[in-house]
């Protein structure tokens, strides 16, 4: 299954780590932790946290603990397609948490969510669209949803994003179907 997943961070420097993690099923179900910081983890910048709103403090008082949150995440995610909207990013900060709980940091795998949208999408299409013509096709219909989604900055807490990016896939498929629609006989 579909699983769209967001981090936000201390900060986008070499030694950043997750401070917020969330994820959404294609099927609508979610999680959201505070991810309070292992001891090794004192990267810091007030203009991130300008950015998601989230302090340091907040984290350390009511996040959960780094090896918590990596085992939970292992237990509800292992086996699932993971999607991210910038997975070199969210990969950086997953791996950060899957290390320093102990766990090997390939257990847990992220694929950039776009190609999931192009992926379902050209799926959807297949049946009536020529193969020639697939690509382009998928190509423009989810540039059109692009379009249509624009109505915003991203909420940078790692549940409303992750929500949004389920949304973006859930749209594009939605708009493949009326496709598919207008075509059958």
């Amino acid at each position: 299954m579909l699983v769209f997943l967001d981090f936000e961070a201390s900060s986008l420097a070499k030694k950043s780590y997750p401070i917020e993690v969330a994820w959404v099923f294609e099927d609508g179900r979610s999680e959201s932790h505070l991810i309070r910081p292992a001891p090794e983890w004192t990267d810091w910048d007030d203009a991130a946290e300008a950015i998601h709103h989230i302090p340091r403090a907040t984290l350390i008082a009511e996040g959960t603990s780094h090896d918590v949150v990596a085992a939970r995440m292992l237990q509800e995610l292992a086996g699932h397609d993971l999607r991210a909207t910038a997975p070199s990013w969210d990969g950086k900060w997953l791996s950060a948490l899957l290390r320093a709980a102990g766990i090997d940091r390939h257990s847990l795998r992220l694929r950039d969510s776009d190609d999931a949208r192009s992926e379902s999408v050209a799926a959807i299409l297949a049946p009536v669209v020529p193969a020639s013509d697939l690509a382009n096709a998928v190509a423009d219909l989810v540039a059109l949803e692009d379009l249509r989604a624009k109505d915003g900055l991203p909420a940078h807490r790692a549940l409303p994003d992750a929500v949004e990016d389920q949304q973006r896939w859930r749209a594009a498929c939605a708009a493949a179907e009326r496709f598919v629609r207008e075509r059958s006989p």
